[in-house]
């Protein structure tokens, strides 16, 4: 852009020729000259500095397709375009909400798949637990029979018969107490456990008390345990067990002491035993078989180092009068 060319300086004699003219007198003609070569070379100076500090104008709008100005338009001049009516304004209402649904679901399609797989997966697992449940608890695991095992004094059929009232009963619906008590009636009953075997039966695992020997009593001979529990009273001693005289009574620490000594010897000797006597704690004494042969137990502590030096020195030394083991590490034998 080239800057023009500057006008002159007004002139300060403009009044002058005012009046001059008014005096009927003309006013002096100036003549302006071609402007000079350093004055040129300046304005194009000028102008180029304008040019770079002027930034290009940009058109806030650039039609598609750009008409020429003398071209003629669609609709004829001083016509109004034709109103929108309500109808078309629901229908680009529709199809902006039809849109904005469409990218929506493009946009969420990974979020709602895991979703559906999380249901899925729920769903499928509350109906295997509802189903299992409604199942188990159903007729079809209902009791239809019970095995007693783990008896060897105690009679089978008797338990089984004690236990009737739980045919019938769904598995997992099995009174534990009504169990219990039908079985507590069986002293020779120590403890048991219940086991459920799909689908119609019930085993009841007993463990039976152990038998330790005889004690008179005002009633007779009654066979009891190690923890003094009586198990059967007869006239006469049962056989097969030892014949127990306890000074103090199955509550002494005496019959704790012979309790103990009993189970901690070996079956082979243990069948051998035919009387067991204690006046203390301290002061055990199992009398072997029908010669009468003593065995020194003295306290319970040790006893199953005691009954293992016992077996040695009975295979090495049999026949022997007496065995005194109250001190396992120097054995007596006479």
């Amino acid at each position: 852009m080239r800057r023009p060319t500057p006008l002159p300086a007004p002139d300060q004699a403009a009044p002058d020729r005012e009046s001059a003219q008014d005096r009927g007198v003309e006013p002096p003609v100036r003549h302006v000259g071609p402007p000079r070569r350093a004055d040129v070379a300046v304005e194009e100076k000028v102008a180029e500095r304008d040019d770079q500090l002027t930034a290009p104008l940009t058109p806030l709008w650039v039609s598609s397709s750009p008409r020429r100005l003398d071209e003629p338009t669609d609709s004829p001049i001083g016509e109004e375009a034709a109103p929108v009516g309500v109808r078309e304004v629901w229908a680009a209402a529709r199809a902006r909400r039809r849109a904005l649904r469409a990218e929506v679901r493009r946009f969420t399609a990974r979020q709602r798949r895991r979703r559906m797989t999380w249901i899925v997966a729920g769903s499928a697992l509350l109906l295997l637990v509802l189903g299992t449940l409604g199942v188990a608890y159903s007729p079809l695991f209902a009791v239809q029979q019970i095995t007693v095992v783990g008896t060897s004094t105690l009679d089978p059929a008797s338990v089984e018969t004690a236990l009737e009232g739980q045919m019938g009963t769904p598995l997992p619906l099995v009174d534990s107490s009504a169990v219990k008590a039908a079985l507590v009636k069986f002293p020779l009953v120590e403890s048991y456990a219940l086991e459920a075997r799909p689908p119609h039966e019930l085993v009841v695992r007993i463990v039976e008390r152990t038998p330790i020997g005889s004690i008179q009593t005002a009633a007779g001979f009654t066979l009891v345990d190690a923890a003094g529990v009586a198990l059967s009273t007869a006239p006469q001693p049962a056989a097969g067990h030892p014949v127990l005289t306890v000074t103090g009574g199955l509550s002494s620490p005496a019959f704790a002491a012979v309790g103990t000594v009993f189970r901690a010897l070996p079956d082979d000797i243990r069948a051998q035993v035919t009387a067991i006597s204690a006046t203390s704690a301290n002061d055990v004494t199992l009398t072997l078989g029908s010669g009468g042969t003593a065995v020194v137990w003295g306290n319970a502590d040790d006893s199953a180092l005691k009954a293992k030096n016992l077996a040695a020195i009975m295979a090495a030394r049999p026949g022997a009068r007496s065995y005194d083991v109250s001190s396992p590490s120097a054995i007596v034998v006479r």
